[in-house]
């Protein structure tokens, strides 16, 4: 009987696996910005999707640089067709993942480029050791050139602002 239970769980192990190595993609149109890193994608069957970009964390809205932030996704975004690759969702049911432009671009790393966002280090071990040098690599470009919220003196990163306003 143990035999047939251990060959069990380890099937059930094995496909749960599997299914966290292949990425799911999401594709539709952009039909909200909330902040700098939270987006709304209505998709072909006409359900809408929240998606929270993996890797960066912007300013909040009420932060400095929030608005600045949100505009900047939604310049990009915005009435456009994206994909979101992902493999997992938060527990507020937001899908997680890299948004993609139709001109190729990946979101993410493109509010970070841009100095709207920080490379989210306290998620990093969940990306892709190419993404993760890619973010950090932005990051350090960005802050080095005072490039949006690095052209303040002392930017407070989002997740230090959110324990302070609590």
């Amino acid at each position: 009987m143990h035999k047939y239970l251990r060959f069990g769980l380890a099937t059930v192990a094995a496909t749960i696996l599997s299914f966290q190595a292949h990425a799911a993609q999401l594709q539709g149109k952009v039909v909200g910005v909330s902040d700098g890193d939270t987006i709304t994608v209505l998709d072909a069957g006409l359900q809408q999707h929240r998606v929270r970009l993996t890797g960066i964390d912007a300013p909040e809205k009420h932060q400095p640089f929030g608005q600045v932030s949100k505009q900047s996704l939604a310049n990009l975004v915005y009435g456009k067709t994206v994909t979101v690759t992902y493999d997992k969702q938060d527990r507020y049911g937001r899908i997680l993942g890299r948004v993609g432009t139709p001109d190729g671009q990946n979101a993410n790393l493109h509010q970070i480029q841009k100095g709207m966002a920080w490379h989210y280090k306290h998620y990093e071990r969940d990306q892709p050791k190419n993404e993760r040098r890619d973010y950090a690599e932005a990051e350090q470009a960005a802050q080095q050139a005072k490039t949006g919220l690095w052209s303040d003196k002392n930017p407070t990163p989002p997740w230090d602002w959110r324990r302070e306003t609590k």
